[in-house]
């Protein structure tokens, strides 16, 4: 096959992502981002899917947070980082956040270190897997009787989410309710069909595009066989995909979801043809449509390096246009990478190639592939020779796939990070290199690893002591990072940042408590218990509750569970402190948070209880967000919730559905399907 790429990199291989900034969005829910709900712009996306199925009502949708550069005329301020209406308790407020500003990571890559699931003793069976029929699904550890039990879903969650499809025109609560059963899943039937895809694509004929898109989302969130040729037909936009849009064309929208759900359905099947067939469908759109609107490559991109293939390395023989080994999809991702396409599609190619190499040990061949790779990286990175926004992606990806062995191309990854954040002008970029080197130096390569560590360790503490303000946030922020991957933290790590809370006066402490917590510091216990009494903030207290949460501090509970029962009327910190007392195993949470949604009429509040209830995932929570779905005198934005938060308690995943999407994610190279911060309608915005 010819590509349409300017330079081939197979030489090179085998030589060597409240107060509410924007209005509520819509009914599937919207990721919960922490305090101020933060995501960066998306209206960065471009071509034509600013316009080509766009949804036409603004729906319900997580709190988007914090606008960056002018605020949204006429919108209240948003209680996101720096918001002057926060006022600190210390030394001032900071100006309205930028891109740069450490929140943005945080928020998108917390996930894995909050771990709420794991902490509750949740059970990591997915629904409708053989383990969760066999009665699997409901063995965990700790709090074992209030996980919702296989009966709990199947006959009583599920059937409430039936009837609301069944029953209801709200494109809010519809949408929800899809979400809740893509979340869910199902175990196949004897013909081999799944009963929740037939429900979900009767929807992909919606005219209402925002119903449409998210029935193709919710079938890739399915990750079942038979919904990998429904999604294909739309995303190559067929007569198929027409007749099940019942359009004239699928909407750009859908294409990119479906690509999205291509991407889950690839990552969790084991049938290595379907695997390949998706890889090679994505591939032909990403060549055959060049002027295709940057959503749909982005999205293909990123879908690429969420499928990695079994067989590791191409023989001679075969089909050479055939994507039938990690290899390939690496070679075709690193041409593309050297092509002519838009600066925003070639960002995501770093990030992906480096998700398809990090599971590969003990090959020789893939090992060379991969020093390859990285060595491509760090030219690029040294000779600053792209967009800032591949650049950053380069950045990204070297702390991804270095190690801390002492020598060779690991050393030079550790070098080049550390060239970056002395000399590199963009900030972002000297920002994400700070969070890659204590990735790379807290790796166990093949060698020794403390002459590594030691090198990122001693980089990045010299810059918590004494960088400026931004610098040592996100070095605090690296800190934990390093310490979270590492048996056990070394000392120096919990005293530098020990010392650095205790100095901070600003809402940037925020920063330091969610390091602490993925560090397991637990000395900073009481310095955070201090901030949290002192700072009137909602944005840094809930920082505060969340960075305690995850360090088990039940002496804060008695503070946090005052925050939950005095912040009604103020959502964000609701959310927040809710979330603190679901990671301390606070019995009591769930009790106080179904009486306040009982209470509440507001229906921002509603959205941080029903969600709050939904991440804690009580089974006892059940019947009172099932009465609120079914409630029809409350609003239907209000109902849309509890469906969203049905489905979290539903789901048996480890983390959220998005989170392999968002780890890691380079959320400067934004499409408006990718990250949408006005309608909340991007894969990364939705619960």
């Amino acid at each position: 096959m010819k590509l349409f790429l300017q330079r081939p990199f197979a030489l090179a291989l085998t030589a060597g992502a409240l107060l509410f900034s924007a209005p509520l969005a819509n009914g599937h829910g919207g990721t919960y981002r922490g305090p101020g709900d933060v995501v960066p712009p998306g209206g960065s996306g471009g071509g034509k899917g600013g316009n080509n199925g766009t949804p036409t009502t603004g729906g319900l949708g997580s709190p988007t947070g914090p606008t960056t550069g002018n605020p949204i005329p006429g919108q209240p301020g948003t209680g996101g980082p720096g918001n002057p209406s926060n006022a600190t308790g210390g030394t001032g407020g900071i100006s309205q956040p930028t891109l740069t500003d450490w929140s943005f990571w945080w928020e998108f890559n917390k996930d894995p270190y909050i771990g709420l699931k794991r902490s509750l003793g949740r059970g990591m069976t997915r629904t409708g897997s053989a383990e969760w029929f066999m009665g699997q699904g409901e063995v965990g550890q700790g709090r074992k009787s209030l996980q919702p039990t296989r009966d709990d879903v199947e006959n009583v969650i599920v059937p409430a989410l039936l009837r609301a499809l069944e029953d209801e025109t709200n494109n809010d609560i519809l949408t929800g309710a899809l979400m809740a059963l893509g979340k869910i899943g199902d175990e196949l039937g004897e013909d081999g069909v799944s009963h929740f895809a037939g429900v979900i694509s009767r929807f992909l004929d919606d005219q209402n595009q925002e119903i449409s898109e998210t029935a193709a989302l919710a079938l890739g969130m399915l990750a079942d066989q038979p919904s990998v040729q429904t999604l294909t037909e739309l995303y190559r936009d067929t007569t198929e995909g027409r007749k099940l849009v019942g359009r004239g064309e699928v909407p750009i929208r859908t294409r990119a979801f479906a690509a999205y759900g291509l991407g889950m359905c690839g990552a969790a099947i084991a049938d290595e043809a379907s695997k390949q067939a998706i890889l090679e469908s994505l591939r032909d759109v990403l060549v055959s449509e060049r002027s295709s609107t940057r959503d749909i490559h982005v999205a293909s991109v990123i879908a690429m390096g969420l499928v990695p293939l079994d067989k590791l390395n191409s023989g001679a023989d075969g089909d050479p246009d055939a994507l039938d080994s990690r290899e390939r999809q690496l070679t075709f991702l690193m041409e593309l990478l050297e092509s002519d396409a838009h600066g925003f599609v070639r960002a995501h190619v770093p990030t992906a190639v480096a998700r398809l190499c990090a599971d590969v040990e003990n090959d020789a061949t893939f090992d060379t592939r991969r020093e390859a790779i990285a060595k491509v990286l760090i030219e690029r990175v040294r000779k600053e020779r792209d967009t800032d926004q591949v650049l950053q992606s380069c950045i990204i990806a070297l702390g991804m796939l270095g190690d801390a062995d002492p020598r060779g191309v690991d050393a030079e990854i550790r070098k080049t990070l550390i060239g970056v954040a002395e000399h590199i002008t963009d900030k972002q970029a000297r920002y994400y290199a700070a969070i890659a080197l204590a990735e790379a130096s807290s790796r166990q390569g093949s060698e020794d690893m403390s002459a590594g560590l030691a090198e990122g360790k001693g980089y990045i503490l010299a810059r918590l002591a004494r960088g400026n303000s931004a610098v040592r946030t996100w070095n605090a922020l690296a800190t934990g990072v390093m310490g979270n991957a590492l048996e056990t933290p070394p000392a120096e790590l919990v005293d530098a940042l020990k010392l650095a809370a205790r100095d901070e006066r600003t809402e940037r402490i925020g920063a330091f408590a969610v390091g602490a917590g993925m560090l397991g510091a637990q000395e900073l216990t009481p310095i955070l218990i201090e901030k949290l009494d002192t700072f009137a903030s909602d944005t840094a207290r809930g920082y505060l509750c969340i960075g305690l949460g995850m360090l088990g501090a039940t002496e804060a509970q008695d503070r946090i569970r005052t925050l939950v029962e005095e912040s009604t009327y103020r959502p964000e910190l609701l959310k927040s402190a809710a979330i603190g007392l679901g990671l301390l195993q606070d019995e009591d949470a769930v009790g106080h948070l179904v009486d306040a949604l009982e209470r509440s009429s507001s229906i921002a509040s509603q959205a941080a209880l029903a969600t709050a209830l939904g991440f804690i995932g009580d089974r006892n929570a059940i019947p009172a967000l099932i009465e609120l779905l079914e409630n029809e005198e409350m609003t239907p934005k209000g109902r849309a919730f509890a469906a969203v938060a049905l489905g979290l308690v539903g789901d048996q995943s480890d983390l959220p559905w998005n989170s392999a999407i968002a780890r890691n994610i380079n959320y400067t190279a934004n499409t408006l399907t990718l990250n949408d911060n006005s309608r909340g309608t991007g894969v990364l915005n939705i619960l």
